[in-house]
């Protein structure tokens, strides 16, 4: 137990005892990276392209790095490369240096096949790792090790004993081995604390890195940066002037042939109580006393511990017409496709602000949100209000922006009032400018040693209590979801619940993204 956290405080240390006696051998601090199911949709569709996507920025570089995938599938280093080659860029539109960056990135890939339980198998692996650190000129101990878990998290423990056990740098010479895992973690509480105090067994906290990928989203990145950053939003961001704030994720199609995976969890375990509850956490927290990472973390733990238990006549549960037609799903299936809900946050800033949480599948729309309004504007005198609210928008997909929603004088010789927006749309504004993809920004900043933008176990514990009880009332059948038709805005009584919150809905008005 004691050599993992000791590896893991010296990470950056770097001392010249570690020269070798040729001097004339550069020493390097090689870095291994090893994705766990390789084989695996997750990892041919996201990991692998964010490393790629690394590598092609210089952040990877080759003389330092090479990429492990482990898996049980029987197959060639060349059969991974191949499963994966098509994912990494469009062949139509690749020009020929897209297609040498491929063909370079892809001999930094080696496969070792073994089961996730088998020690063989991870002996195997280290071996393979441990000749690659050689093949650096890399000093025995001084190197990087990320395990990227991308697997279900049954397998988690299982696989981080055999990391334990059989593929930990072997002495304290300022390595680490550090650890990815993905989301779902557990499905209430009890069993989110079971996966975290079998993992805690074998790791220390800070070499845990719980993925999530909505914190590496670029306008969610940029919340403590608006909120914090700027003057006019500190003294408007509290019950006084907002009246309700809404965090809404939609998407325009169904489960599309993983229902039988979705029935297990449904969007409150799968959208809600992860992605939407730490970007509230984010809307919600107060100033850290600085930007390390702990500090920032701490904060939205507390935000987390302020929410009150969630009221069943404050959710709205949905189904749509269809789901129960995949032939992975029972036939007398409860798991809601939709979700919305109120939560209250007990402190002195938010006393009184419905936050509201809305999720779905099979709607009208796909996008994703966060939406604060404020408060009417006393002693109206322009008699604007049925025009609507103030309202300031952060879009954080599709089409990335951020707007205000206010009123104007309408251009002519009357006065008439018009609600229009200030648009900071990041296509317009940063052209030319890729956005990184989440797993992206994530993957680097765990390299880096950075875990701002991961879950800590206190966190997480927290985000579980808020929901375990309505997800086991969910569970027993106390709560059915109403069905809905797809393509529609879900039931009914969702936009009845969001008016009885208080949100005023603007009629008349539509944002556009503007064009170039």
């Amino acid at each position: 137990m004691g050599s993992g956290w000791h590896i893991e405080k010296r990470a950056t240390i770097r001392s010249e005892s570690f020269a070798r006696e040729d001097e004339n051998v550069p020493e390097i601090e090689s870095l291994a990276i090893i994705v766990l199911g390789a084989s695996g949709d997750l990892a041919k569709k996201k990991t692998f392209p964010a490393l790629f996507n690394l590598f092609r920025q210089g952040f990877l570089p080759p003389n330092e790095v090479h990429i492990f995938g482990y898996a049980r599938s029987k197959i060639s280093d060349d059969d991974l490369r191949n499963r994966i080659r098509g994912y990494l860029v469009h062949e139509k539109t690749a020009t020929p240096k897209d297609l040498a960056d491929v063909t370079k990135f892809l001999q930094l890939i080696k496969y070792v096949c073994g089961a996730y339980d088998s020690t063989e198998g991870f002996q195997l692996l280290d071996k393979e790792i441990s000749e690659h650190e050689v093949a650096k000129n890399s000093t025995e101990g001084s190197s990087r090790r990320l395990f990227y878990l991308a697997l279900p998290p049954s397998v988690y423990p299982s696989v981080c004993r055999m990391i334990r056990h059989n593929c930990m740098n072997k002495t304290d010479l300022g390595g680490w081995t550090r650890i990815v895992v993905e989301k779902p973690f557990g499905r209430d509480l009890q069993s989110a604390e079971e996966l975290s105090a079998q993992i805690g067994e074998l790791f220390e906290e800070p070499q845990i890195y719980r993925i999530d990928h909505y914190l590496g989203k670029e306008l969610v990145q940029n919340m403590l940066v608006l909120r914090f950053a700027n003057r006019f939003f500190l003294p408007l961001w509290n019950r006084d002037n907002i009246d309700n704030v809404q965090i809404v994720f939609r998407e325009d199609f169904g489960t599309d042939g993983r229902g039988g995976y979705f029935d297990q969890y449904g969007i409150i375990r799968d959208i809600i109580q992860n992605h939407l509850l730490q970007v509230l956490c984010l809307v919600a927290m107060e100033k850290p006393i600085s930007l390390k990472p702990e500090h920032i973390r701490d904060e939205k733990v507390k935000v987390l511990q302020s929410v009150l238990p969630v009221k069943d006549d404050e959710v709205v549960l949905g189904q749509y017409d269809g789901y129960r037609d995949d032939p992975t799903v029972p036939d007398t299936s409860n798991t809601p496709t939709f979700a919305t809900m109120v939560l209250r946050i007990h402190n002195e800033r938010w006393e009184g602000v419905p936050f509201i949480i809305k999720a779905g599948k099979a709607l009208n729309s796909r996008k994703a949100e966060i939406r604060v309004q404020f408060k009417d504007v006393p002693g109206d005198i322009f008699k604007c209000k049925r025009q609507g609210r103030n309202e300031f928008v952060i879009r954080l997909q599709p089409s990335e922006a951020m707007y205000m929603k206010l009123t104007v004088k309408q251009p002519g010789l009357e006065m008439h009032t018009v609600q229009s927006e200030l648009d900071l749309s990041y296509g317009q504004r940063y052209h030319g400018v890729t956005i990184p993809e989440a797993y992206e920004r994530l993957i680097l900043d765990t390299i880096r040693g950075d875990q701002q933008h991961f879950v800590r176990r206190d966190e997480l514990k927290a985000a579980w209590e808020i929901f375990t009880p309505l997800l086991h009332r969910i569970d027993d059948g106390e709560m059915k979801p109403l069905p809905y038709k797809p393509g529609s805005r879900g039931p009914a009584a969702a936009d009845e619940l969001l008016e009885k919150a208080g949100y005023v809905q603007t009629h008349g008005y539509i944002w556009i993204p503007p064009t170039l």
